[in-house]
């Protein structure tokens, strides 16, 4: 009998579970939903802004540019760790430090310094707890980030490389591509090329039209002007990329827990039932013997 109400009270304690599980996957698939719009709506933004920038870039014979500027030796790198604030993601969280570690170990190998910022309470913990302070912590939004929040970040990033503080900027985030799939990647932020901005119109320009710009008062001052706002874009793109991977990838090991608590239940079920047909065939057998003997 004490089997019986052990393997109810587990009954009921995973159904309560899978109700939990159940809910954060619909959660999260309304999210995906937001956070989509959201990569959907500064897609024109960046388009024109990179559409302009190379339009100035090919204008301009000589570029020249504090954030254009390749250093010829790379002594000490920005790696800009983005992560989230909550877990159960599956693998989202732990692709990102992986590969924020691996690269930390491959530039100190090279010699380079490495300058951390994190984006996201998981991975500033992880870091913490191995004795390594970030340099920029911005925590607290990843699920939805801000615009005001990128800004602090681009700033950051964009004085220490003018400033020659740093010689390269890293960017380690989770890429949206679909509801299924999220990649982490790592992508060069600074310096700024020509190529990148054409990679970046060639990308986001559907129709491939050429219009010709006519700037005021020159190529050089729209240049001062726009391109840390390109950065900043950048940035803002990457965590709202690494958002909708976020909700994407909870989305899926909800699920997966969903699942599992089903199949859970049904195998409890089973035995439950075989406890439980074990135990009234128990009883009648002891019926019976009882009653033969009192004939006896």
């Amino acid at each position: 009998m004490s089997n019986l109400k052990e393997i109810k009270k587990r009954i009921g304690a995973t159904k309560s579970m899978r109700q939990v599980t159940r809910t954060m996957e619909m959660v999260s698939t309304a999210k995906i939903r937001g956070a989509q719009t959201r990569i959907e709506a500064t897609r024109p933004y960046i388009e024109a802004l990179a559409k302009i920038l190379a339009s100035v870039t090919r204008a301009t014979k000589a570029i020249e540019h504090p954030l254009l500027e390749i250093r010829p030796e790379v002594k000490k790198v920005m790696i800009i760790s983005v992560a989230s604030d909550r877990g159960q993601a599956g693998a989202f969280n732990a692709n990102i430090v992986h590969m924020t570690e691996q690269l930390i170990a491959e530039r100190q190998a090279l010699g380079q310094e490495v300058d951390l910022v994190c984006c996201g309470k998981k991975v500033v913990d992880y870091f913490r707890r191995r004795g390594t302070e970030p340099t920029l912590i911005n925590q607290g939004l990843s699920g939805r980030p801000l615009y005001e929040d990128v800004k602090a970040i681009a700033d950051h990033a964009i004085d220490e490389y003018s400033s020659a503080s740093v010689d390269e900027i890293v960017v380690v985030s989770n890429h949206f591509i679909s509801v299924g799939t999220q990649r982490a990647e790592q992508v060069v932020l600074l310096p700024a090329t020509v190529s990148d901005l054409e990679e970046e119109v060639a990308e986001t320009d559907e129709h491939k039209t050429e219009m010709e710009y006519i700037f005021e008062p020159s190529a050089e001052s729209v240049l001062e002007k726009l391109l840390p706002t390109f950065v900043e874009a950048l940035i803002y793109r990457s965590l709202l990329e690494s958002a909708a991977a976020e909700h994407a990838a909870r989305r899926a090991a909800m699920k997966a827990a969903t699942d599992s608590a089903d199949g859970m239940i049904k195998t409890l079920t089973r035995s439950y039932n075989r406890a439980r047909q074990a135990a009234i065939t128990t009883e009648i057998a002891e019926i019976v013997g009882g009653a033969a003997a009192l004939e006896d």
